[in-house]
């Protein structure tokens, strides 16, 4: 089952996205610029024009090694 996540925080062109999460877990860690924008799932949950999808606020951002 594919549930949604509504980013909360990390960078102005994620901030707000509404992503696919399978499953639903503790983290979401999405490749962006180079890096990875970490977010971690909250207990909220907010409805979108997408349907319900649970809040997963920014935390970390991690550099690619090369």
């Amino acid at each position: 089952m594919t549930s949604k996540a509504l980013l909360d925080g990390g960078p102005d062109d994620l901030a707000g996205k509404i992503v696919p999460v399978t499953p639903p877990g503790q983290e979401l860690k999405i490749p962006h610029r180079g890096g990875y924008e970490h977010y971690k799932v909250t207990t909220r949950h907010e409805d979108t024009d997408q349907g319900s999808a649970t809040v997963y606020r920014w935390w970390e951002r991690t550099e690619v090694a090369e």
